[in-house]
Parts: structure tokens; C-alpha cells; sequence
């Protein structure tokens, strides 16, 4: 249960946060209207490869990953969306497309847009379609030490 490791893990390290039950929403401007919460407040995990790597790139739900700058940013040849059948197996229990964003969880590096740094809070899925947690993002970054970088550009 992906929850009740995510849950844990803060308890273990005294962490505030709030978790959320909602209507199944499978993409992100339908669970940022199902929980309230504003696109660009509402963060989302994209899982790329970077030079055939495995990574987790987080950004507001209203952006998306330009590769370009992604590539540039992190400094590798190649930066590019990961396929499902690449990571699937990768997290236990989790939903696809659900997976919370604590890549250090699961062996794996984290970016985090700097469009998200001057948040208060994070949200994000909690590894189902159906749940959310919100915690300090001071709290998030502390934990997951991700690399912050320019990435993200407004959704068309």
C-alpha cells in the first residue's frame, strides 16, 4: 500500500500533512477541481529518462515538460517521456499515474520545477486516483532533496 509507506515515512520524520479522499479523477485538471485546489498549486509527477535513466519530474499540473529545456537544464543528451510499460513495475501498489513524488522512495532521482519552490504547500496524488496529500513544501523538499531546475512552461 503505497500510502501507508508515504505515511510512515512522514510520521518518521514529523511531518504535517493532510490526506484527501475524492471522486476517481485520472487527469490533472480534473483532480484539481475534484480537491479545490488551483492547477498551479496542484503538482504532478511526469516520469521521464534522461540519458536512458529513470527520473521523476515534478511540476504544477497547469505546465508541462519542455524536453528541450529539461535536457539543457539537467545537462544530458537526451531527455524524454518514459514509457508506461518502462516504470510500471517500479511502484508497488500504485496506481499509474498516481505515483506521489517521492522518487527517493524508489531509488530514483527528482526534479522539481522552480516554478514550485515559492509554493507554501505541495499537493499531489498519494499513489491512487482517489487520494491526495497536502504538506508543507519546505517539508517535501527536506525529505526528497530534489534537484530544482527551469523546466516547465505553461500548458497550451
Amino acid at each position: 500500500m503505497p500510502i501507508r509507506m508515504l505515511r510512515e515515512f512522514l510520521d518518521a520524520h514529523n511531518v504535517k500533512y493532510v490526506t484527501m479522499t475524492h471522486s476517481p479523477a485520472y487527469t490533472a485538471p480534473e483532480l484539481a477541481h475534484s480537491v479545490h485546489v488551483p492547477g498551479k498549486s496542484l503538482a504532478k509527477t511526469v516520469m521521464v529518462k534522461l540519458d536512458g535513466e529513470m527520473a521523476m519530474a515534478v511540476l504544477p499540473s497547469s505546465h508541462q515538460v519542455d524536453f528541450g529545456l529539461l535536457r539543457r537544464a539537467a545537462g544530458v543528451e537526451r531527455a524524454e517521456l518514459a514509457n508506461e510499460s518502462e516504470f510500471r513495475d517500479r511502484f508497488a501498489g500504485c496506481e499509474i499515474g498516481a505515483m506521489p513524488p517521492f522518487g527517493n522512495l524508489y531509488g530514483m532521482r527528482v526534479f522539481v520545477a522552480d516554478s514550485l519552490v515559492d509554493a507554501d504547500e505541495i499537493v499531489f496524488n498519494a499513489g491512487y486516483h482517489t487520494e491526495v496529500m497536502r504538506l508543507a513544501f519546505a517539508d517535501f523538499e527536506r525529505l526528497v532533496r530534489p534537484t530544482v531546475l527551469r523546466f516547465a512552461t505553461l500548458a497550451a
